[in-house]
């Protein structure tokens, strides 16, 4: 009986080896037709890079760069620039705006840059605007490994806002930036009465931050070269939409309104919303607000 015993059980075995062998050649062979999905594959996952350098000069050159899942070569690109008054802020300001532009329009890539700050010296314009223009060759290089396209559309913030009203009209040679965002941002740049002004908030005389930006004080032809409002023309102009808040104490409410007109005079498409009791900042159901206009704007000029 013991014999006959051991004599089943290792047939057991062997049957128990044979089905394992043929479980596992079932696997093999649909492995081999199937591949497995990879989680870095962009069909597969969404992706998020932190501070990847776009240059090496300064380690304020870097970029958070978020792509969703499902891109394509034909996937959007918003590029955020935060504001700071040129001198300060940082990348990180922008991070409200990120969650509600990825709720509002979850199938674009969003790349939040930073940039060198100005000193006044060293670092003024020039410097911040090859920062910009490096950042956005870099996005447009990594087009096919990042599997998006090189459309751009720009949202800036207050001194974020000017500079990207400045990339579009006058630096954007490759035309990658196809709309803008100017979220009260000072679009009347030359403007001497705003710069001969004090403003606490802002810490002292309004001309001594220009200053740092700009490199030198008061120069008309210097400063206007550097004034969206100055610059743009039919040739030049890019799509924008403009917010601001009425009760603004930094960049005055005027300086959005005058550039509104001077657009409405060149007979160019923008659109313009001004928040009732807003400051430089808005509040988190205007900033919703301000998110769902501009990606509807984005979409249709884009």
């Amino acid at each position: 009986m013991i014999y006959l015993y051991e004599q089943n059980i290792n047939v057991m075995k062997i049957l128990y080896s044979f089905s394992s062998l043929l479980i596992g050649l079932f696997f093999l062979l649909i492995t081999s037709c199937t591949p497995a999905p990879n989680p870095s594959d962009p069909a597969v996952t969404d992706s998020f890079i932190q501070n990847i350098a776009f240059d090496t000069v300064s380690d304020f050159q870097k970029m958070d760069v978020y792509l969703p899942k499902g891109r394509t070569s034909e996937t959007p690109v918003v590029v955020l620039i935060h504001g700071g008054a040129w001198s300060g802020g940082d990348k990180t300001d922008m991070n409200i705006i990120i969650t509600k532009i990825q709720k509002e329009w979850p199938e674009a890539a969003i790349v939040n840059i930073n940039y060198r700050l100005a000193n006044g010296s060293s670092i003024i314009h020039t410097q911040i605007s090859e920062d910009l223009r490096k950042a956005v060759l870099f996005i447009a290089a990594h087009k096919e490994e990042w599997k998006i396209s090189n459309k751009m559309a720009m949202v800036g913030a207050s001194a974020g806002a000017h500079l990207a009203l400045l990339y579009a009209y006058k630096l954007d040679d490759e035309n990658y930036v196809k709309a803008v965002s100017d979220v009260f941002g000072p679009a009347y740049f030359a403007d001497y009465s705003y710069y001969e002004s004090f403003n606490i908030f802002l810490g002292g005389w309004v001309k001594d931050v220009m200053k740092k930006y700009v490199g030198s004080y008061w120069d008309e032809s210097l400063y206007q070269s550097l004034s969206p409002y100055h610059i743009v023309n039919a040739s030049n102009y890019v799509p924008t939409i403009i917010f601001h808040g009425t009760a603004d104490l930094i960049v005055p409410l005027y300086q959005s309104q005058y550039f509104k007109t001077k657009l409405d005079d060149l007979g160019l498409d923008a659109a313009y919303y001004e928040y009732a009791g807003e400051g430089h900042g808005f509040s988190d159901a205007k900033y919703n607000d301000c998110v769902q206009k501009t990606v509807s704007f984005f979409k249709e000029k884009m």
